[in-house]
This record gives C-alpha cells, sequence and structure tokens, in this order.
C-alpha cells in the first residue's frame, strides 16, 4: 500500500487518501468478518446461517446496484432477489450435493461458499445490467421501431438481453480458460499451501470454477430479465431518456 500512495502522490493521481481509506476498511473489515465467523461457527443455528447469508446478499446488491450507471427505479429489488436465488440454489446443490454438509445449515462450509458466490454474481450482475441498459439506450430509435410495429418489450428488448448476459458472463469464462495455466485460482493455493493434495485441491478447484459459472449465469439471467421492464411504460412504450419519471431533467 505504502508503494500504491507513493504513485498516487509522485504522479498526482489524487488517489491517495482513497488508497489509505481502502486498506482500513479491508483491514477492519477482514478483523471483524474473522470474529462474525468465530462466534458463527461456534453457536450456529440454521436461522443464524441464513440471516449472516441474507446480511451479506444486502451489502452485495447495494454495492453491485452503486456500480450501475443508469438510474432505474426499483433496481436493488431486482439484484437481491437475482443474488438471493442464485447463492441458495447454487450453493446448497455444492454444499450437499458434493461435500455432504452435517448439518445442511453448516457455517464452515456454506457460509464460504456462498461468499464466494455473491461475490462472484454481485460482480457479473453489475456489468450485466449497465451493459443492458446502455445497450437499449443506443439502440433507442430501433426500439420505438419495434415497439411502433407491434413488438413486445421482451421482444424489442432481447437483443440488448442476450449482449448484457453475454458481457456477464465474459469474466468468468476467461478466469475458466485461464485456470491452471495463468494462474492457481484461490481455493486450490490456498489449500495447497496448508498442504493438501494437489489432485484433490484441483478437484475442489474444479467444482468451484462450475459452481461460479452456474451461479452467475443463473444470477446475470434473472437480473436482466427482471429489469429490463423497466424501461418501459405500463403500455409497452419504450421510456428514451426525456421521457423518463426519474430523469432529473
Amino acid at each position: 500500500m505504502l508503494v500504491a500512495g507513493l504513485v498516487s502522490w509522485r504522479l498526482e493521481l489524487g488517489q491517495t487518501r482513497r488508497i489509505a481509506v481502502s486498506a482500513a476498511r479491508m483491514f477492519a473489515q477482514l478483523l471483524a468478518a474473522g470474529f462474525v465467523l468465530m462466534y458463527l461457527f461456534e453457536h450456529q443455528t440454521w436461522w443464524l446461517v441464513l440471516l449472516a447469508l441474507a446480511v451479506m446478499v444486502t451489502a452485495a446488491t447495494q454495492i453491485a446496484a452503486s456500480r450501475v450507471k443508469s438510474s432505474v427505479p426499483g433496481l436493488r429489488a431486482a439484484v437481491f432477489v437475482s443474488l438471493f436465488s442464485s447463492s441458495i440454489a447454487v450453493g446448497f446443490v455444492v454444499v450437499e450435493g458434493v461435500m455432504h454438509a452435517d448439518p445442511w445449515y453448516n457455517a464452515r462450509q456454506l457460509v464460504p461458499i456462498a461468499g464466494m458466490i455473491i461475490g462472484n454474481a454481485m460482480s457479473a450482475i453489475a456489468v450485466a445490467i449497465d451493459r443492458l441498459f446502455a445497450d437499449m439506450d443506443s439502440r433507442s430509435s430501433e426500439m420505438f421501431a419495434l415497439v411502433a410495429l407491434g413488438a413486445t418489450p421482451k421482444e424489442a428488448a432481447f437483443p440488448s438481453i442476450k449482449a448484457a448476459i453475454g458481457a456477464g458472463m465474459t469474466p468468468v469464462l476467461a478466469t475458466m480458460s485461464a485456470a491452471g495455466i495463468v494462474a492457481i485460482p484461490g481455493m486450490m493455493s490456498g489449500q495447497l499451501l496448508a498442504g493438501a493434495d494437489p489432485l484433490a485441491a484441483a478437484k475442489y478447484q474444479i467444482v468451484v470454477m462450475l459452481m461460479l459459472s452456474a451461479a452467475n449465469t443463473v444470477a446475470i439471467v434473472s437480473a436482466c430479465f427482471l429489469t429490463y421492464r423497466k424501461r418501459f411504460a405500463p403500455d409497452g412504450y419504450y421510456l428514451d431518456k426525456g421521457i423518463r419519471p426519474d430523469n432529473p431533467l
């Protein structure tokens, strides 16, 4: 962090304060997470574990929504539903079907798995939604024409939905392509440092990569189909920038 701060100061990037705040937040948040997880592991109950997951999803919703450049009413609710459904569905499949957790709400297994899913899906959703609305705005004339010719909002927005889903899936697919050649991913590295068998660590990492791909896909598709309609009026016409109710002008 001293190196980053020195570079920011010498090049007058204006990021010195941000670097210091980010480092302090990271330090405090990770230590706080360690204390919370210690308590959760020792006193776990199903409702306490689910409460922890809900808090994680709520925080991720806030971060993902803040990264979307467009102002979209009701965006946070759609992001929350997408993150919660994907993390719960895929997380329980992995914890129950692969790790055979006992009990099913075992915090030592469920919380880290859900955390990986939520963190990756959060970034993917932000990219996908941002691309969705930017693409729809760039196609505004086409959208007007399609709706005027009788197309439904879904039919008019579908090319943008496809582009957004593709953009959201790109990062995790690139990571999968590079895994094992360019970099050794996080879980595998952690297990190797802990002395685990390399082949067993590789198998767990394969599960994690496929898990993230599935969860990201579910989250992105859900988010796009839950949000595209917010750019249309109730009677189906496309809301251009000048006629949106949330437009500050």
